[in-house]
Protein backbone atom coordinates (compact mmCIF):
# COMPACT_ATOMS: atom_id res chain seq x y z
CA UNK A 1 0.00 0.00 0.00
CA UNK A 2 3.19 2.61 0.90
CA UNK A 3 4.65 1.62 -2.82
CA UNK A 4 1.15 2.49 -4.24
CA UNK A 5 0.64 5.20 -2.96
CA UNK A 6 4.42 6.54 -3.16
CA UNK A 7 3.96 5.80 -7.24
CA UNK A 8 0.60 7.55 -7.07
CA UNK A 9 2.62 10.84 -5.97
CA UNK A 10 5.22 10.55 -8.36
CA UNK A 11 2.70 10.23 -11.35
CA UNK A 12 1.57 13.72 -9.97
CA UNK A 13 5.02 15.11 -9.10
CA UNK A 14 6.52 14.15 -12.67
CA UNK A 15 4.31 16.36 -14.54
CA UNK A 16 4.09 19.15 -12.40
CA UNK A 17 7.76 19.10 -12.36
CA UNK A 18 8.10 19.39 -16.15
CA UNK A 19 5.53 22.20 -16.11
CA UNK A 20 7.63 24.18 -14.10
CA UNK A 21 10.57 23.05 -16.10
CA UNK A 22 8.80 25.27 -19.52
CA UNK A 23 9.30 28.58 -17.29
CA UNK A 24 5.85 29.05 -18.48
CA UNK A 25 3.03 31.27 -16.50
CA UNK A 26 0.95 29.23 -14.37
CA UNK A 27 -1.98 31.30 -15.48
CA UNK A 28 -1.45 30.14 -19.31
CA UNK A 29 -2.25 26.41 -17.95
CA UNK A 30 -5.74 25.50 -18.70
CA UNK A 31 -7.71 22.52 -20.15
CA UNK A 32 -5.86 21.39 -23.23
CA UNK A 33 -2.77 22.80 -22.39
CA UNK A 34 -0.39 19.65 -21.96
CA UNK A 35 -1.61 19.19 -25.53
CA UNK A 36 0.10 22.49 -26.65
CA UNK A 37 2.67 22.43 -24.55
CA UNK A 38 3.81 18.91 -25.48
CA UNK A 39 3.74 20.50 -29.16
CA UNK A 40 5.36 23.30 -28.99
CA UNK A 41 8.79 21.41 -26.54
CA UNK A 42 8.51 18.28 -28.69
CA UNK A 43 6.75 18.56 -31.77
CA UNK A 44 3.65 16.54 -33.31
CA UNK A 45 4.44 13.12 -32.22
CA UNK A 46 5.38 13.93 -28.58
CA UNK A 47 1.86 15.87 -28.91
CA UNK A 48 0.11 12.90 -30.55
CA UNK A 49 2.24 10.51 -27.50
CA UNK A 50 0.71 12.77 -24.71
CA UNK A 51 -2.80 12.39 -26.19
CA UNK A 52 -2.70 9.16 -26.81
CA UNK A 53 -1.43 8.56 -23.38
CA UNK A 54 -4.29 10.89 -22.20
CA UNK A 55 -6.98 8.63 -24.19
CA UNK A 56 -5.46 5.36 -22.57
CA UNK A 57 -5.61 6.57 -19.16
CA UNK A 58 -8.63 7.99 -19.39
CA UNK A 59 -10.52 4.98 -21.16
CA UNK A 60 -8.45 2.62 -18.45
CA UNK A 61 -10.25 4.91 -15.43
CA UNK A 62 -13.83 5.51 -16.76
CA UNK A 63 -13.66 1.30 -17.31
CA UNK A 64 -13.11 0.28 -13.88
CA UNK A 65 -15.49 3.13 -12.66
CA UNK A 66 -18.07 0.99 -14.44
CA UNK A 67 -17.38 -1.72 -13.11
CA UNK A 68 -17.45 -0.46 -9.82
CA UNK A 69 -20.16 2.18 -9.94
CA UNK A 70 -22.75 -0.05 -11.46
CA UNK A 71 -22.76 -2.43 -9.01
CA UNK A 72 -24.39 0.45 -6.43
CA UNK A 73 -27.41 0.18 -7.85
CA UNK A 74 -27.35 -3.81 -7.97
CA UNK A 75 -26.75 -3.87 -4.44
CA UNK A 76 -29.01 -1.19 -3.61
CA UNK A 77 -31.52 -3.39 -5.39
CA UNK A 78 -31.18 -6.18 -3.41
CA UNK A 79 -31.82 -4.32 -0.31
CA UNK A 80 -35.14 -2.71 -1.46
CA UNK A 81 -33.78 0.14 -1.79
CA UNK A 82 -34.39 0.87 -5.47
CA UNK A 83 -36.18 -1.06 -7.74
CA UNK A 84 -35.78 -4.17 -8.66
CA UNK A 85 -35.08 -3.71 -12.38
CA UNK A 86 -31.98 -2.43 -11.12
CA UNK A 87 -30.86 -5.97 -9.79
CA UNK A 88 -31.21 -7.83 -13.40
CA UNK A 89 -27.74 -8.71 -14.87
CA UNK A 90 -26.79 -11.08 -18.23
CA UNK A 91 -26.75 -14.71 -18.36
CA UNK A 92 -23.34 -14.90 -19.52
CA UNK A 93 -21.30 -12.27 -17.30
CA UNK A 94 -23.18 -11.78 -14.77
CA UNK A 95 -23.50 -8.10 -15.59
CA UNK A 96 -26.06 -5.27 -13.90
CA UNK A 97 -26.76 -3.91 -17.26
CA UNK A 98 -29.91 -2.30 -16.13
CA UNK A 99 -27.57 -0.24 -13.94
CA UNK A 100 -24.97 0.40 -16.79
CA UNK A 101 -27.80 1.76 -19.36
CA UNK A 102 -28.84 4.45 -16.54
CA UNK A 103 -25.91 5.47 -15.36
CA UNK A 104 -24.45 6.04 -19.06
CA UNK A 105 -27.18 8.31 -19.76
CA UNK A 106 -26.71 10.21 -16.42
CA UNK A 107 -23.14 10.57 -17.10
CA UNK A 108 -23.97 11.55 -20.42
CA UNK A 109 -26.31 14.29 -19.74
CA UNK A 110 -23.35 15.60 -17.38
CA UNK A 111 -20.98 16.09 -20.43
CA UNK A 112 -22.33 19.71 -21.00
CA UNK A 113 -21.00 20.60 -18.21
CA UNK A 114 -17.46 21.40 -18.75
CA UNK A 115 -14.39 19.62 -16.61
CA UNK A 116 -14.01 22.39 -14.23
CA UNK A 117 -17.53 22.11 -13.17
CA UNK A 118 -17.49 18.02 -13.11
CA UNK A 119 -14.64 18.10 -11.16
CA UNK A 120 -15.76 20.76 -8.54
CA UNK A 121 -18.95 18.50 -8.08
CA UNK A 122 -16.73 15.24 -8.11
CA UNK A 123 -14.25 16.48 -5.64
CA UNK A 124 -17.65 17.76 -3.21
CA UNK A 125 -19.46 14.38 -3.87
CA UNK A 126 -16.59 11.55 -3.36
CA UNK A 127 -14.74 13.61 -0.75
CA UNK A 128 -17.93 13.39 1.68
CA UNK A 129 -17.99 10.11 0.77
CA UNK A 130 -14.46 10.39 2.29
CA UNK A 131 -14.93 11.69 4.90
CA UNK A 132 -18.38 9.31 6.36
CA UNK A 133 -15.60 6.86 5.88
CA UNK A 134 -12.93 8.43 8.04
CA UNK A 135 -15.97 9.16 10.35
CA UNK A 136 -16.62 5.47 10.22
CA UNK A 137 -12.92 4.52 11.20
CA UNK A 138 -13.00 6.42 14.15
CA UNK A 139 -16.49 5.26 15.39
CA UNK A 140 -15.29 1.54 14.95
CA UNK A 141 -12.58 1.78 17.19
CA UNK A 142 -14.92 3.77 19.92
CA UNK A 143 -18.05 1.10 19.51
CA UNK A 144 -16.25 -2.05 18.13
CA UNK A 145 -12.56 -2.38 19.46
CA UNK A 146 -12.80 -5.82 19.06
CA UNK A 147 -13.99 -6.40 15.63
CA UNK A 148 -11.47 -8.49 13.70
CA UNK A 149 -9.47 -6.14 11.18
CA UNK A 150 -7.05 -7.55 8.44
CA UNK A 151 -4.95 -4.43 9.21
CA UNK A 152 -4.94 -1.51 11.84
CA UNK A 153 -4.12 2.23 11.70
CA UNK A 154 -1.58 2.43 14.48
CA UNK A 155 -2.47 5.04 17.11
CA UNK A 156 -5.13 4.42 18.82
CA UNK A 157 -8.40 6.43 18.04
CA UNK A 158 -5.86 9.50 17.58
CA UNK A 159 -4.37 7.64 15.13
CA UNK A 160 -8.08 6.82 13.51
CA UNK A 161 -8.86 10.22 13.78
CA UNK A 162 -5.30 11.96 12.16
CA UNK A 163 -5.83 9.90 9.41
CA UNK A 164 -8.58 11.68 8.10
CA UNK A 165 -7.73 15.56 9.51
CA UNK A 166 -5.65 15.73 6.52
CA UNK A 167 -7.74 14.55 3.82
CA UNK A 168 -10.53 16.83 5.47
CA UNK A 169 -8.78 19.89 4.75
CA UNK A 170 -7.65 19.06 1.40
CA UNK A 171 -11.44 18.50 0.57
CA UNK A 172 -12.35 22.19 2.68
CA UNK A 173 -9.22 23.31 0.61
CA UNK A 174 -10.59 22.65 -2.83
CA UNK A 175 -14.26 23.56 -2.01
CA UNK A 176 -13.04 27.03 -1.41
CA UNK A 177 -11.06 27.37 -4.01
CA UNK A 178 -13.71 26.19 -7.04
CA UNK A 179 -16.36 28.26 -5.37
CA UNK A 180 -16.23 30.58 -8.22
CA UNK A 181 -17.70 27.85 -10.54
CA UNK A 182 -21.63 28.13 -11.07
CA UNK A 183 -23.92 25.02 -12.93
CA UNK A 184 -27.09 25.44 -14.17
CA UNK A 185 -27.30 29.29 -12.72
CA UNK A 186 -26.15 28.89 -9.29
CA UNK A 187 -22.77 27.82 -7.14
CA UNK A 188 -21.33 24.51 -7.75
CA UNK A 189 -20.60 24.33 -4.16
CA UNK A 190 -24.05 24.75 -3.23
CA UNK A 191 -25.26 22.37 -6.29
CA UNK A 192 -23.09 19.33 -4.54
CA UNK A 193 -24.41 19.89 -1.35
CA UNK A 194 -27.78 19.94 -2.20
CA UNK A 195 -27.24 17.06 -4.04
CA UNK A 196 -25.97 15.17 -0.93
CA UNK A 197 -28.71 16.41 0.80
CA UNK A 198 -30.98 14.81 -1.55
CA UNK A 199 -29.36 11.46 -1.41
CA UNK A 200 -30.19 11.74 2.73
CA UNK A 201 -33.78 13.12 1.84
CA UNK A 202 -34.37 10.15 -0.48
CA UNK A 203 -33.00 7.24 1.88
CA UNK A 204 -35.41 8.54 4.59
CA UNK A 205 -38.18 8.54 2.52
CA UNK A 206 -37.71 4.72 1.17
CA UNK A 207 -37.06 3.77 4.42
CA UNK A 208 -40.53 4.75 5.81
CA UNK A 209 -42.29 4.07 2.75
CA UNK A 210 -41.14 0.51 2.10
CA UNK A 211 -39.70 -2.23 4.31
CA UNK A 212 -36.32 -4.02 3.56
CA UNK A 213 -36.18 -6.69 0.88
CA UNK A 214 -33.37 -8.58 0.27
CA UNK A 215 -33.74 -10.31 -3.12
CA UNK A 216 -31.88 -13.35 -4.49
CA UNK A 217 -27.60 -12.69 -5.53
CA UNK A 218 -29.15 -12.19 -9.04
CA UNK A 219 -31.92 -11.95 -11.46
CA UNK A 220 -31.07 -13.28 -15.03
CA UNK A 221 -32.22 -11.58 -17.89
Amino acid sequence: MLAAVGLVAISYVLPVAAMAMTRLSPSAWETGSWAEVAGLLGGPLLRIALVLGGLMSAFGMFNALVMSYSRLPYAMAQDGMLPRIFARVTQRAQVPWVSIVVLAAGWALCLGFGFERLLTLDVLIYGASLLLEFLALAVLRVTEPSLPRPFKVPGGLFGAIFAGVLPTLLLVLAIVLGEHERILGMNSLWLGVFLVAAGFVAYGIDVALRPVRRLPPSMDV
